[in-house]
């Protein structure tokens, strides 16, 4: 069919209205994290481990406030991002990740929404800076290096396989992105120094990492043998080590083995956020380095 021009210039201006909301929410988390008072803690039951409180009771700090518009200017920026990928999908008729800048688009989404998610249930509002930059950096490559116009995918990529292979691959890596920050910012928290005051408590970072992971894991082993299926469907063979197989099955390797690492009393802490971090670094490495340099049969739309 062909493509809607119009929908397609939409989508490309609420993307673009996205990016501008996300920086301007990253400058307000970054100004709550450099004047916000360092929180407080609290013991949790009898007994339990030293973890942070919300925002004290009192009035908010002007800093707060501003913390709190970041939280709601990454929602709007969320609700514009959606819509850049609604409008994509609508002006060239199918599923809208056919290519690298409509991909890395639904993954950073997915990361988005995951850390608006970890906002309401834990209290790192003021981690956004941290969170959202690397996000941002993203979705600008995607919308400059990677970008692509909206059009027809390639014939090998028109199969239902696409709307469920490539959409839970990519959202189970966006959500795999914030537990590998959180990882660092748990290394930074642990080492024993007064640098970081400000951050939220060692326990609070690792216990959100591995919140993530646990709920990211299946729906990233379900891509990968989504990913199988397609294969035997498409060429014949469920398996052959193609370069981005290859690096998606270590990947999964490494987070089989924090999960293991983390529920194991002696591997927990540094030892299992350094495995944390690999996987994330490998998943960065996928994104890149596999996708637009090396050649193989998971390349996309010509790159």
């Amino acid at each position: 069919m062909p493509v809607n021009e119009t929908l397609a210039t939409y989508s490309d201006w609420l993307y673009r209205s996205a990016l501008g909301v996300y920086l301007f929410a990253i400058f307000l988390y970054a100004v709550e994290q450099a004047f916000a008072r360092a929180p407080r803690k609290a013991l949790v039951g009898a007994g339990g481990p030293d973890v942070l409180v919300d925002e004290p009771k009192s009035e908010p700090t002007r800093a707060e406030r501003l913390g709190r518009m970041g939280a709601a200017l990454t929602v709007l920026g969320a609700v514009l991002h959606l819509g850049s990928l609604v409008m994509r999908g609508l002006s060239a008729g199918r599923a809208p990740w056919g290519n690298m800048y409509e991909y890395m688009s639904l993954l950073c989404l997915a990361a988005v929404v995951t850390w608006i998610v970890l906002m309401a249930k834990f209290p790192i509002r003021r981690l956004g800076a941290f969170v959202l930059t690397p996000i941002l950096i993203l979705l600008f490559l995607g919308g400059t290096v990677l970008y692509a116009e909206s059009a027809p995918v390639q014939p090998a990529l028109r199969s239902y396989w696409l709307v469920i292979h490539v959409s839970v691959i990519s959202i189970s890596s966006g959500v795999l992105l914030i537990p590998g920050v959180t990882s660092i910012l748990y290394l930074l928290k642990d080492s024993k120094s007064d640098r970081f005051p400000k951050l939220p408590s060692a326990d609070v970072l690792d216990r959100m990492s591995y919140r993530t992971t646990v709920l990211a894991f299946p729906l990233f082993t379900a891509g990968i043998i989504c990913g199988a299926i397609w294969a035997e469907a498409a060429w014949g063979r469920f398996w052959g080590w193609d370069p981005k197989e290859t690096v998606a099955f270590v990947s999964w390797v490494v987070y089989a083995a924090y999960l293991h690492a983390r529920a194991t009393a002696g591997w927990r802490g540094r030892g299992a956020a350094w495995i944390n971090i690999a996987g994330f670094a490998l998943n960065v490495f996928n994104l890149f380095f596999i996708n637009l340099v090396t050649s193989g049969l998971h390349s996309y739309a010509g790159l």
